[in-house]
Order: C-alpha cells, then sequence, then structure tokens
C-alpha cells in the first residue's frame, strides 16, 4: 500500500500554513472555511507550490525536502489532479480527452475500457467538453487523471460547482472510485454530505493549522467538529449493514447497537451502509418512551458531555461499539440529571437518518 507523509511551513501574506499529515489508500479529506489552507496543501503535494520549509514523501520517494534540498517537478510527480472545472481539453472529444495521457506513457490494455465502465462514460465517448453537464465534465476529468497512471489522486473540491441533483448524480461514481482505484486520494471540501459519504480520514483545518484529525467516525462524533461543521449539519456517523427489506416497506438494519428502521433503502441485503444522523435530530429520553411514532429508540450510554459556548450542550453517546452525537439544551441537561456513565435512550425519526456510501 502506498503512503503519503507531509509536513510543511510556510508564510503567507495573510497566514502562516504549518501541517503536518500522513495516510494512505483511501480517501483523505480536507475540510475548513475558504482561506483556510486546504488548496496550498493540495498544491503542495503536486509541487505547484514550494514550501519554506517541509519534507513530502509518497511510499519510498522522497518528492520534497528542503533540507536535502530535493525538489520533484510537478511533471514528475505521480500525482493525478482533479480540479473544480475539470479543465478538458475543449477541442476534443471525450475519447480523444480520455486518450491525451497515452502520449506520454504506455496505458496498460484494457484500462482505458475498464474506466468507461467505472465512470458510466460510454454514451459520452463522441461529445465534446462543452455539451457535457458538470457531473459529466467531472467523471472524464476523473477518467483521464487516472490514465494518467498516477500513485495518488488531488481532488480540488471536484463538486463545488455541481447543484445539489448533479452532485447526487456523480457521488455513486465516486464510491465506486474509492472502492477499485486502491491509492491515496487527498479530497478538498467544504461539503460535510460530501466528507460523510466519501472520507475514511479527515483533517480538520483552521487558519493554516490542523486542529483535529483522525477517522471520518471519530471526528465527526467529537464535540470539538461542532464549531466547523455547524450546529445544523454536525453529527456522527453508524455503520449498519442491511438485514431484510420487510414488507411494510422499511428496511432492517443491523449494527452494533441493535436494529435500524428506514424507508426507502434500496441497497440489497448483506450491503454496508454509512449512516449520516444529526446531531440536533435525536432527541434523548431517561426511559424508554411509549406511544411514539418514531421507530428507532435506541438504547445507549452517555459517553461525555461538553458544554458548548451559548446555551447548548454535546452529547456524545456510547451505541454498541460506535458513537452518537446529541445536542440539547443546557436546560435539558440540568432538569434531566445527565451526566456520564448513565442510561439514555436516543430517538430518531427514520426520515432524518441520512443513507451514505456503500461499502464492502
Amino acid at each position: 500500500m502506498v503512503e503519503f507523509n507531509l509536513s510543511l511551513r510556510h508564510r503567507f501574506a495573510n497566514m502562516d500554513l504549518d501541517v503536518a499529515l500522513k495516510g494512505g489508500a483511501g480517501v483523505t479529506a480536507l475540510f475548513g472555511p475558504s482561506g483556510c489552507g486546504k488548496t496550498s496543501v493540495v498544491r503542495a503535494f503536486s509541487g505547484l507550490l514550494t514550501a519554506d520549509t517541509g519534507r513530502l514523501t509518497l511510499g519510498d520517494t522522497v518528492l520534497f525536502d528542503t533540507e536535502k534540498g530535493i525538489k520533484t517537478p510537478p511533471h514528475r510527480r505521480r500525482m493525478g489532479y482533479v480540479f473544480q472545472d475539470g479543465r478538458l481539453f475543449p477541442h476534443l472529444s471525450v475519447r480523444d480527452n480520455l486518450r491525451f495521457p497515452s502520449s506520454f506513457h504506455k496505458v496498460p490494455t484494457g484500462q482505458e475500457d475498464d474506466l468507461i465502465d467505472l465512470l458510466g462514460l460510454a454514451p459520452l465517448l463522441s461529445r465534446r467538453p462543452a455539451t457535457l453537464s458538470g457531473g459529466e465534465t467531472q467523471r472524464v476529468a476523473l477518467a483521464r487523471a487516472l490514465l494518467c497512471a498516477p500513485e495518488m489522486l488531488l481532488m480540488d473540491e471536484p463538486l463545488a460547482a455541481l447543484d445539489g441533483p448533479r452532485k447526487d448524480d456523480i457521488l455513486p461514481y465516486l464510491d465506486r472510485l474509492k472502492a477499485h482505484a486502491g491509492l491515496p486520494i487527498l479530497y478538498v471540501t467544504h461539503a460535510v454530505d460530501e466528507l460523510a459519504r466519501l472520507a475514511d480520514q479527515v483533517v480538520l483545518m483552521k487558519d493554516g493549522k490542523i486542529t483535529l484529525q483522525g477517522s471520518v467516525f471519530d471526528v465527526l462524533s467529537n464535540p470539538a467538529a461542532m464549531p466547523f461543521l455547524g450546529v445544523r449539519e454536525a453529527g456522527a456517523l453508524l455503520e449498519a449493514t442491511v438485514a431484510a427489506h420487510e414488507a411494510d416497506g422499511l428496511t432492517r438494519l443491523h449494527t452494533s447497537g441493535g436494529a435500524l428502521y428506514l424507508p426507502g433503502v434500496t441497497a440489497n441485503p448483506g450491503d454496508a451502509l454509512r449512516l449520516r444522523i444529526r446531531a440536533q435530530d435525536v432527541i434523548l429520553a431517561k426511559t424508554r418512551p411509549e406511544g411514539l411514532s418514531a421507530r428507532n429508540i435506541l438504547s445507549c450510554t452517555i459517553e461525555d458531555l461538553e458544554q458548548g459556548r451559548g446555551p447548548g450542550v454535546a452529547v456524545v453517546l456510547r451505541f454498541g461499539d460506535q458513537r452518537l452525537l446529541a445536542r440539547i439544551t443546557d436546560r435539558a441537561r440540568i432538569e434531566m440529571k445527565l451526566e456520564r456513565g448513565q442510561a439514555i435512550f436516543a430517538i430518531l425519526k427514520a426520515t432524518a437518518v441520512s443513507r451514505g456510501s456503500i461499502s464492502g
């Protein structure tokens, strides 16, 4: 497995960039507000930014080291780069855009056809970029980047220019790419839904510094991430497996803490899903409630309580071997006499649970 390791410092006019991160196969997502340094980190990987000091390795290769005077030029770094706008050659057809990398190196037999199939490009091959939708353009750009035989893929907000429906169209293709590419992917985004669906590792950035990093499950369930994600979007991820589609249209999902019932699940029994549950959609009860329309009442344990800057309190819940996050008022915490280690019930409306990528 190819791994990367980066440490750098660089002074800009309005910010000092100081980061250190490492990772391997899968998606490492850089998340944070505009101007926090995410794109600068990507540019440092690609060689388009030369840091004041630092070191970058990819596998056993040292690509940049200021102490040793090593600076591999961008065209020799074996990085596939996908920008926001795709940047296809407008005078070439989709087919010729895909064949462009073969001008520089030998593309393995069958790889082009495999990517065409993986990313659903067959109907587009004879068309010019000007006739493609935003999502179609990004799929072609992804295929072209992979045909350059990269050892790492850099994706700088590739869905930022797409509206909701177009983003929904391309996300399943990114799921496929993640499952089949088998190489490190550095993914820049400011969208929580992309983070929750695609990321394996998350790096939260602010003002040129890393403030929190770890697995997507650990980071999203950490109250410290709330200021970055926003209180409306903050929440945890659960891993679940489709157990059965039941006669009334609900699907029973298996989790480490018990069963969940959701509508509209089209995945097959045995498929693994990510479930995104926003903290604001979780209701807590000290005793198991009765007579509710909500179908999901989860038995949990309070792992931690974190007071916010305002009247809110983040409650970290242990559910099986996973974590949920709830957001309540401090008044509710006081009246319910909540404390660490206490047994509690979490109530979820089935329609409030977002279903993410299928893995496996």
